[in-house]
């Protein structure tokens, strides 16, 4: 499992039957997701289902992610819950994978536009701000347990990229320069635009909550600035000032949080460049996409300056 194309229309028709919905009709694979099946299901009364199977996740992570989705869902940010089955519970098992339907939402990927970014601050300041829950853990998945595993992989295989011995080199420091006494929050942990729907300039819904944990607030922000705020290797300041304006109308920053922006958005940066390699590189090597982390290493020399943000 993991392929879009691994899943029939079969398999398709088995999950709708469990939630007792229509016949279905056709199923296409959506857009966005590195690592679980996305599938858009057309039921014959033309209405829409997604089908997503968690072959990336165990069947107690899916269950907690589950949880997440439902507290995000019950404190009013815009998400996708998963479909009640016939048994009253809300994931199949199929050949040791966990299964969800959710409700389709229309729309698309959130625009770039400053409108849709400024309501995207809006909506992750209020995510921060709700009250925290036991199913979020309190380690970033995608943080220091991700490098050292990238660090022992590489060494294992006999041989270190310059990335990964540019990781070894600075591990301690950033282990010692993160800071540990900012506001904590509830934190999606990869905001990127395959992970939000927008339509009409607003957010219609915050998806994937696998890397969500409970952290720094800053540190939220600068992840979306990493996932929204460049195109290519060249940072657009006009969309971090619109993510910026529209977060501190719902939360303002401390000085702490901002003295802390540059350490943050280098230490988010980092994340998405090591998760890239383990995926690509080390866990499923695939020579197309193994180059994928080499974005956010470019990234890593461009100077940003967080006065022109917040001016």
């Amino acid at each position: 499992m993991g392929a879009n194309d691994l899943v029939s229309l079969a398999d398709a028709g088995w999950l709708v039957s469990r939630a007792g919905l229509g016949d279905l009709e056709s199923i296409t694979p959506l857009e966005g997701g590195w690592a679980n099946t996305n599938l858009r299901l057309s039921l014959k009364d033309g209405s829409s289902l997604v089908l997503k199977a968690w072959s990336a996740n165990t069947v107690e992570k899916v269950r907690r992610v589950i949880d997440c989705h439902i507290h995000l869902h019950e404190n009013g940010i815009p998400t996708t819950v998963p479909i009640m089955l016939n048994d009253g519970k809300r994931m199949a098992i199929k050949d040791g994978v966990a299964w969800t339907l959710l409700p389709f939402v229309s729309g698309g990927i959130l625009g770039l536009d400053d409108g849709s970014l400024r309501r995207l601050g809006e909506v992750q300041a209020r995510m921060h701000l709700i009250p925290v829950a036991d199913c979020f853990p309190e380690d970033y998945r995608m943080g220091f347990d991700l490098f050292d595993e990238v660090i022992s992989l590489s060494s294992e295989t006999g041989g270190f990229d310059p990335f990964v011995e540019m990781l070894s080199s600075q591990i301690a420091e950033l282990r010692g320069g993160f800071p540990s006494n900012l506001p904590r929050g509830v934190l999606h942990g990869d905001l990127f635009p395959d992970n939000v729907i927008g339509s009409g300039g607003g957010v219609s819904a915050i998806l994937d909550l696998e890397e969500a944990w409970i952290g720094p607030m800053a540190f939220d922000l600068a992840m979306s600035c990493v996932g929204f705020g460049w195109d290519g290797a060249e940072p657009v300041w006009s969309r971090w000032k619109a993510l910026f304006d529209g977060y501190q109308s719902v939360r303002k920053l401390t000085e702490g949080e901002l003295a802390s922006l540059p350490f943050l958005h280098r230490f988010a940066t980092l994340s998405i460049a090591a998760w890239r390699f383990w995926k690509h590189n080390l866990s499923e090597p695939d020579e197309t996409l193994s180059g994928r982390y080499l974005e956010m290493v470019d990234r890593l020399n461009v100077e940003i300056d967080f006065s022109e943000v917040l001016g």
